[in-house]
């Protein structure tokens, strides 16, 4: 194991036993809602994982080391830092483990994570993309060169409905990312089950999922998979609603010239503060469905016999 890397006794026990085991990211806690709603929803998370069977893995950067699983002492300290929690992706994990920086990791860390600790499945909420504009602003997310090289299964209800989705997915198919729908043939659009664009292969059940991964890894082909897990019914947003409100919200950020790592926090709190508070809602319910199903997958791959 790398010296630099911790597991919590039970994520150990479990990846020792061959038991399943789900990568949770930890910007959610630190950057993604305000306290206690961040502590309740990280431990949210961890309880839908293990209803399904499989045991939680929550990462983060704390005091020079990647803690792959955190007790509730840790998730406190991301959920009540602030600012003081830098928000890490692939180029900033060297910095922070080298200062001891308390760090939350984006998508792309937590792959990086969840692949030295052994772990293939991981949920997040959406992943990060192509934004709007990016013909001039050149703002692509390391998320998508992340999936094109680490061996992780990330299960998401699409890409963040802020992000220019067609031109995610045409980074994706050059980068040679399945892109998988979980009972579904259209790529999910965040807060909306629908988008108008289709994924490449539909899987209707994990042991489905589970195939795929084990023959493309068996293959040598590196790199991940994206499972997008469309949100329930029940707690979907309008799409033309939440579409009005996206542009009322990158004008916003435009005005205040947000950049960068910043853009993306910004845009969640202006949705949810234009939403009266339905986008963090339908954030919190697509989150926790993506938990579920990466816990069934993870199951589901765990179980598949050893190919000699």
């Amino acid at each position: 194991m790398h010296d630099r890397l911790i597991l919590a006794p039970e994520v150990a026990e479990a990846l020792a036993g061959k038991r399943p085991v789900v990568a949770l990211e930890s910007t959610v806690i630190s950057h993604g809602m305000s306290y206690p709603r961040n502590l309740e929803t990280a431990r949210d998370l961890e309880a839908a994982v293990r209803e399904e069977g499989a045991v939680p893995a929550t990462i983060a950067v704390m005091d020079g080391r990647i803690r792959v699983g955190l007790d509730d002492v840790a998730l406190e300290r991301l959920a009540t830092g602030g600012k003081s929690v830098w928000k890490l992706s692939r180029r900033d994990l060297p910095v922070a483990l080298a200062t001891g920086a308390l760090g939350a990791t984006t998508v792309a860390a937590t792959m990086i994570a969840a692949r030295l600790a052994g772990i293939a499945l991981f949920a997040t909420g959406g992943i990060g993309g192509v934004h709007r504009g990016a013909e001039t602003s050149f703002d692509v997310s390391a998320d998508l060169d992340e999936l094109a090289r680490t061996s992780v299964c990330v299960v998401c209800a699409g890409a963040k409905s802020i992000l220019d989705l067609p031109k995610t997915l045409e980074v994706l198919e050059t980068r040679g990312v399945p892109v998988l729908g979980f009972g579904t043939e259209e790529f999910p659009a965040f807060y909306s089950r629908r988008s108008g664009m289709r994924v490449s292969h539909r899987c209707d059940n994990a042991n489905e999922v589970a195939g795929v991964l084990r023959a493309k890894w068996d293959l040598g082909l590196d790199g991940g998979v994206l499972l997008a897990n469309p949100i329930p019914v029940a707690d979907e947003l309008d799409a033309d609603v939440m579409e009005q409100a996206i542009g009322a919200a990158l004008a916003d950020a435009d005005s205040k010239e947000i950049k960068g790592k910043d853009v993306t926090p910004h845009l969640l709190a202006a949705l949810e503060r234009i939403t009266g508070g339905r986008s963090l809602q339908a954030n919190i319910a697509l989150i926790r469905n993506n938990a579920r199903v990466a816990a069934r997958v993870a199951a589901a791959y765990s179980a598949l016999p050893v190919i000699k």
